[in-house]
């Protein structure tokens, strides 16, 4: 199986656990401050994550760190799986499903929109208000500049991309006269 087909049931499982007992934002949370400490200190991480180690060496790891950080019993149980199933390498990628989770579950998209110069703030509303009317959905825009694009925007919601550039326009242009 997939690393990303496991994070995402790795990440449904404690969405789901948190829907149920209403700590789903307190879940990804911890799940936030786990991953930061995992990057802050590689040491760490490969000594919980690496089968390598003895499971139960890597287990007494995690407890005496969740002894310190007060993490809830259902994060706890869900790295003690992820360590017995040898999968604590992937909890980045749980992160980030369970996060686009959390996304679906407030009904919010994020737009990454990309222009060839700085937008102003009106042009950044009417284009996150087109967005919205577009994906039903409210939306976070990141704003990207790539002058690379000569003039114009492309904006990205999931899979749905909008690409008013100019190169793309010229492009285009240019693939019909080679048609003929």
């Amino acid at each position: 199986m997939t690393n990303q087909i496991l994070a995402k049931r790795y990440a449904k499982a404690l969405l789901t656990l948190g829907r149920e007992d209403g700590a789903y934002e307190k879940y990804g949370e911890e799940l936030d401050r786990f991953v930061a400490f995992c990057e802050k200190e590689p040491e760490f991480a490969d000594a919980i994550s690496n089968p390598l180690y003895v499971r139960e060496s890597r287990r007494v790891i995690c407890r005496a760190v969740f002894d310190k950080t007060g993490l809830s019993p259902v994060f706890k149980s869900l790295v003690n799986l992820m360590i017995e199933k040898n999968r604590l390498g992937i909890i980045s990628e749980v992160r980030s499903f369970y996060h686009k989770l959390l996304d679906e579950l407030a009904n919010l998209s994020r737009a990454k929109v990309t222009s060839a110069t700085t937008l102003s703030e009106e042009a950044v509303d009417s284009i996150k208000a087109s967005l919205e009317k577009a994906t039903g959905s409210s939306v976070i825009v990141e704003i990207e500049v790539d002058p690379e694009l000569i003039g114009g925007v492309v904006a990205r919601v999931g899979d749905l991309v909008l690409d008013g550039s100019v190169r793309t326009q010229l492009a285009s242009i240019r693939k019909n006269l080679m048609k003929g």
